[in-house]
């Protein structure tokens, strides 16, 4: 009888093995990927000087915004529409490339016509604005292509290329940054640009050439994928402008050192929550397809999501507390608060998890609008929330500002997510869906 029983588990077990392992293996690509970034981080930081390295700071976090415009979202309908049916990766590849060229020139000339008034990379107005431009073709357009090639593969269920393109384009960032810094003893900007740019060029055409047997491209635009693209990316735009108003703010109010160790600890938080990334990239383009019908067919799933993510935001949250003190070794000792910020900010992960699991069911059903409008919102007064804390009590109204806002942001998330599940069942009742 006991036999039995294991065997009956064993054999309930044997489905789940390939997810498992699909996880394991996403979730370690970009977990290797994460530390990657780090050590480019803190080699930038020990090399440039304090400067330099603001400059690198500022610039990039501009471009952050900026590369959530490049493309118009349409990098989500790819994954989405490709995964429902093949056949329409040409006409959603040549859709990205369009709309990717196009918004990302523009998107380049207005920086760098922008970005010299308030950033002096070099004295020259003209190799001033020749370096700006150079990082937002880099930061933008070619990070853009990089992340279009990784979503390609997601889009076709082929996760071991997804990880090798994010483990790939991580390494290669650290390498470049080993070679120009410690082997050739780059200490500006203007030249660790020009290392920057090399290397995204040589990952982009590795890229290029990784996904040209899928198939070629069919250059049109899908116009109906226009608005579910624009929904998709407006609330990351206001996303990305949210995470860098306390940033801003507290460059005015506070000094040098707390800016510095708040901005790392900003970026663990953000590596730290790769883990449940990790679990909704492998888990989109299946819930895309259980969605199809409406999402109240995708809810069990939903369910099965949520636990895994609650569990894995708390597990990855206890092990940043513990490795906490690791990191002034890693980043220098003049980092004297980083330690407590990193302890206090490292719990953000479990709520911002699991309102992540209900926003990403919602785009994979399809309800773009309705997922724009939380994340959008919430972003929005994010922002005015976590701006006016910091100026009013730095850095502890910082801290405070964050837990309210991804509290808050559960509780409006789960709430659409439950509306969007009544209505899609009512929807399919009277057959309209």
């Amino acid at each position: 009888m006991a036999l039995g029983n294991i065997n009956e588990a064993s054999a309930g077990m044997k489905p789940l093995l390939p997810m498992i392992l699909s996880y394991a293996a996403s979730s370690g690509s970009l977990v290797i990927g994460s530390a990657a970034q780090l050590a480019t981080f803190a080699i930038l930081a020990r090399w440039l000087g304090v400067h330099e390295f603001s400059l690198f700071v500022a610039i990039t976090a501009v471009a952050s915004i900026a590369v959530h415009m490049c493309g118009l979202g349409a990098m989500e309908c790819l994954v989405r529409r490709v995964a429902r049916s093949r056949s329409m990766y040409p006409a959603m590849l040549g859709h990205n490339v369009i709309l990717t060229a196009a918004s990302g020139t523009v998107l380049v000339l207005a920086g760098a016509a922008i970005l010299p008034v308030f950033f002096t990379v070099s004295p020259d107005p003209a190799t001033n604005a020749a370096v700006i431009a150079l990082m937002l073709v880099t930061n933008v357009i070619l990070v853009r292509a990089v992340v279009l090639c990784e979503q390609i593969f997601i889009a076709h269920s082929d996760f071991s290329s997804a990880n090798k393109v994010v483990v790939g384009f991580a390494l290669a960032r650290t390498a470049a940054a080993a070679l120009a810094c410690i082997g050739f003893g780059v200490a500006t900007l203007a030249a660790w640009a020009v290392w920057q740019f090399a290397v995204h060029v040589v990952v982009a055409l590795a890229c290029l050439a990784a996904i040209r047997p899928l198939g070629r491209p069919q250059y049109r635009i899908v116009r109906e994928e226009l608005p579910q693209g624009l929904y998709f990316s407006i609330p990351f735009i206001l996303r990305a402008v949210r995470q860098n108003a306390d940033l801003l703010v507290l460059s005015l109010v506070a000094s040098a050192e707390i800016v510095s160790s708040y901005s790392v600890a900003r970026r663990m938080l953000e590596s730290s929550y790769l883990a449940i990334e990790a679990l909704n990239r492998l888990i989109y383009p299946g819930s895309a397809k259980a969605a199809a019908g409406g999402l109240h067919n995708a809810v069990g799933r939903v369910r099965k999501v949520l636990a895994a993510a609650a569990a894995i935001g708390v597990a990855t949250a206890v092990a940043l507390y513990a490795l906490a003190p690791l990191l002034p070794w890693i980043f220098g000792r003049d980092y004297v608060s980083l330690v407590p910020f990193v302890r206090i900010l490292c719990w953000v992960v479990v709520p911002l998890g699991i309102w992540a699991v209900a926003m990403e069911a919602l785009g994979a059903s399809g309800h773009q609008k309705q997922r724009a409008m939380v994340m959008g919102l919430g972003s929005l007064a994010g922002a005015a929330l976590a701006a006016w804390a910091t100026w009013y009590a730095p850095p502890t109204g910082t801290f405070v500002s964050f837990y309210v806002i991804e509290l808050a942001m559960v509780l409006a998330s789960w709430g659409m997510f439950a509306r969007m599940v009544r209505l899609d069942r009512l929807r399919a009742a009277r057959g309209e869906r």
